[in-house]
């Protein structure tokens, strides 16, 4: 690499320079208060662990995604995180083994071999709460609240919106179909990328019943409104009481949902297979208009846990820090900014003691360096006393 290269980062990979680093620091400071404020404990994963552990249960889809590398120690591989919830639930599961619900949150970078999409960040800043050792709609709807809760809170201020769904939508239907295993795989593709002429020529090739043939026509279309719960429950109701009772759930949610945020904006599809491969359950996202991704999702991913051996009802969610802060019109109070004398001076030293202690931020004026162009303030002696004047 040339000299003058030196200062280029890899491709996707971001580093914060100090404004914008404060401003991550503050709104994080902010949301690990909340989530303590909820009741969910912090923990702090290692960057690195066996890749078998990342890799376990919900972490064989991060495969494409997991840095590799050899440790020197032992000749292992090991990989870099990807994401933070795999390790949180080894916690749970392996080192915690507490009975009962369990609140846990996080906060930490990750790294991504590939972007997940083309202007995403390779080491984006994850944040996120789970919940272990609860199964009902009450651990679902606490944990989806604290994740709206966690937009207002960083000043996401623009119209939100939640997005829902539940596998349990998709897999009745396939159960009821009775697709091989490469169907089902096709079919998947052509919802993920909403290919609705492709799906016209598959489901017609299909050997299944024409009411059947109609469910798997009509589902990528089920996307809307409240609405579209009713359209679900009168097509699909009576074909599967599996999706009956998923559809049900999702009303449930919503209204319980709406009553904490009634001015939050509700949107149903239930052709969304975010996670299919690990969610049991509800899966959620939320979006706000000026950004053209998912800016925190999550759902539930029943025993996770048991890789780890101890399996267990979860639910959770998670962001990324640099993204929120990107959205968000929080004002940052001002920082003050003193600059003090190079002195041994008993009084000068315990005065800026003081000051530090009360949050203001003093510097030392070093020999032969210019004053800092933030500093608005200087201590001077008058009278015998160390004060505080502009500059």
């Amino acid at each position: 690499m040339a000299l003058a290269d030196r200062w280029l980062l890899p491709e996707g990979i971001q580093e914060l320079l100090p404004a914008q680093a404060r401003r991550v620091e503050v709104i994080r400071r902010r949301l690990l208060d909340l989530y303590e404020q909820w009741g969910y404990d912090l923990v702090m994963t290692p960057v690195m662990e066996h890749l078998e552990s990342l890799l376990t249960g919900v972490g064989h889809d991060l495969d494409l995604s997991t840095v590799k590398v050899t440790d020197q120690l032992s000749g292992h591989t090991l990989g870099v995180r990807a994401d933070i919830t795999p390790q949180v639930a080894r916690i749970d599961a392996h080192r915690l083994r507490e009975e009962g619900v369990t609140r846990l949150c996080y906060c930490g970078t990750v790294v991504h071999a590939l972007p997940t999409q083309p202007l995403a960040s390779r080491n984006p800043l994850q944040l996120g709460a789970e919940l272990y050792g609860h199964s009902g709609i009450e651990s679902d709807v606490e944990v989806i609240s604290l994740m709206i809760e966690t937009l207002q809170n960083a000043g996401v201020d623009q119209e939100l919106s939640l997005d829902l769904g539940h596998v349990d939508v998709f897999s009745g239907l396939m159960q009821l179909a009775g697709l091989t295993a490469d169907q089902q795989e096709q079919y998947q593709d052509i919802l993920k990328r909403k290919a609705l002429p492709e799906l016209v020529d598959f489901v017609a090739g299909l050997d299944v019943e024409d009411a059947v043939k109609q469910y798997l026509a009509e589902l990528p279309r089920m996307n809307g409104g409240v609405e579209v719960l009713d359209r679900a429950e009168s097509l699909f109701a009576q074909a599967s009481v599996q999706v009956a009772e998923a559809i049900a759930y999702l009303r449930d949610v919503s209204a319980r949902i709406a009553l904490r945020f009634p001015e939050l904006d509700q949107y149903f599809d239930l052709s969304e297979l975010r996670g299919y491969n690990y969610h049991t359950g509800i899966v959620f996202a939320a979006y706000t208009p000026s950004y053209g991704q998912a800016i925190a999702k999550g759902g539930r991913y029943d025993d996770i846990g048991r890789d780890f051996g101890r399996a267990r009802p979860a639910t959770g969610f998670s962001t990324d820090m640099k993204t929120l802060v990107e959205l968000s019109s929080l004002r940052l109070d001002e920082i003050q900014q003193v600059v003090a004398p190079v002195s041994e001076d008993a009084d000068l030293l315990a005065k800026v003691k003081q000051l530090r202690a009360e949050g203001v931020r003093v510097v030392y004026a070093l020999p032969d360096a210019a004053l800092s162009s933030e500093s608005s303030a200087q201590l001077v002696q008058r009278d015998g006393e160390w004060v505080v004047s502009g500059l």
